[in-house]
């Protein structure tokens, strides 16, 4: 039989699963820090549930099947399962209710680059009963800078939108009809010319006056002040209007005094996402210079997450990190930092086995100090365990051999300046752990 691995699913190598093992540990670290609770729900769920609020391509890439009687499947994002969360646990919860995510869900999609059957996402939601507070938008804004800034990503810019503008403009023009059809064709702006936009707006029958209006809607441009400015500028006596250009302002004066720097954050009138899910806030995160990685953090604010499940109304808001796809596309351009394949600050080796004893003991007692040690057992040439030593690129090395048991002290060896120096145990405890 040939070892293979099914197409559409990620194994790494150590040195890269290590790297990929920082990311998630550094995403988990700072979704916790801004207080959002560790939730991890099953990979498979009652086929009905899952399917509950899918439909389209979507419906045709769950994996499905049947153990018994009982229909099955494998989840496709971690919402839905969160969703049937809340309606299942509401009683138990606090709210508002926030929790995070990391796991990974499954797509029977064509594997084809930056695609995956198998894929980590990282999720946040904030979660409230009957309403809940605009600023917790600015809050996720926040959470993405700060994980975006601590991974040390390549320069980004979060773009967002309120979508009840553009549904409170299309609704003064008097084409509340077609705003789906509009929105679906906002949503595309970026990938065709704009005179194909307007031609794809005058197939759904509206006046080029109308079209006009509608392109230099979405594409006004500036800083953030400014756009504002603008969209107030419009003076458009309608209810959803007013309220998200409300919104919008509050998020960006509120991102302002959570700290987040100016340049990392760019109203864009023609982000849209999720044309029957999202109804205020949206988010898309592009890298100023891989545009072509597309949005890597995504999301916004939606009106009811539960719906399906109950009548309780749980509005919320919250993000997605595919880490799998940004790890993969990272990786290809040489953007991580991929060390040796061992999570090991120091490897202790001894010049014969008559000093293997100390070096287990030795490691024993750097690892109750929290450093990642390890002992080389196997017997052979000195050489031979330099060159081990050099394959894993372990940072320090510790020598014990005649001299050093007889006199109580460990050679300690910078592998990568190749400086040595005697010292005693609690002199080599504070070198290897600075």
């Amino acid at each position: 039989m040939t070892a293979r691995t099914l197409q559409g699913f990620m194994e790494l190598l150590p040195q890269e699963q290590i790297v990929m093992e920082h990311m998630k540990s550094v995403i988990r670290h700072t979704y916790e820090l801004f207080g959002f609770a560790p939730l991890d729900t099953p990979v498979l769920e009652l086929a009905e549930v899952l399917l509950s609020k899918s439909g389209g391509e979507t419906e045709k890439q769950i994996y499905e099947f049947k153990k018994g009687d009982t229909d099955l499947a494998m989840r496709f994002d971690l919402t839905v399962p969160l969703a049937k969360y809340v309606a299942l646990y509401n009683n138990d919860l606090t709210f508002p209710f926030k929790r995070y995510q990391i796991g990974k869900v499954y797509r029977g999609e064509r594997p084809q680059k930056g695609r995956f059957r198998e894929f980590y996402q990282c999720d946040i939601d904030i979660i409230d009963r009957d309403d809940l507070n605009i600023v917790y938008d600015a809050e996720v804004l926040a959470v993405i800078y700060t994980v975006f800034k601590k991974l040390e990503l390549p320069a980004f810019k979060i773009y967002l939108n309120n979508r009840k503008l553009l549904s409170g403009f299309l609704e003064s023009l008097n084409i509340r009809d077609k705003t789906v059809d509009v929105l679906r064709l906002v949503d595309k702006i970026k990938k065709i010319p704009e005179a194909a936009f307007l031609e794809e707006l005058r197939d759904l029958g509206l006046p080029e006056e109308l079209n006009r209006k509608i392109l230099e809607f979405i594409t006004v441009k500036g800083s953030n002040e400014e756009i504002l400015q603008a969209l107030a500028a419009y003076n458009i006596d309608n209810e959803s209007y007013r309220a998200g250009l409300e919104e919008l302002q509050t998020v960006i004066s509120q991102a302002r005094n959570l700290g987040i720097n100016p340049q990392n954050i760019q109203v864009d009138l023609s982000i849209t996402r999720g044309l029957d899910y999202y109804t205020g806030t949206v988010y898309e995160t592009f890298f100023d210079d891989y545009p072509e990685f597309g949005s890597v953090c995504s999301g916004g604010r939606y009106e009811n997450l539960s719906s399906v499940f109950m009548d309780k109304k749980f509005p919320g808001v919250g993000i997605s990190i595919g880490l799998t796809r940004l790890f993969d596309q990272l990786r290809g351009k040489g953007l991580l930092k991929i060390g040796g394949p061992t999570p090991n600050k120091a490897l202790i080796v001894v010049q014969n086995a008559a000093y293997q004893t100390q070096a287990v003991t030795l490691a024993g007692e750097l690892r109750r100090h929290d450093i990642a040690a390890d002992v080389f057992l196997r017997e052979c040439k000195f050489k031979k365990k330099m060159e081990y030593a050099n394959k894993i690129k372990v940072p320090y090395l510790i020598i014990i051999g005649e001299d050093e048991a007889a006199q109580g002290n460990y050679t300690l060896k910078n592998m990568q300046t190749g400086d040595q120096q005697r010292l005693k145990l609690d002199e080599l405890i504070k070198a290897v752990a600075a």
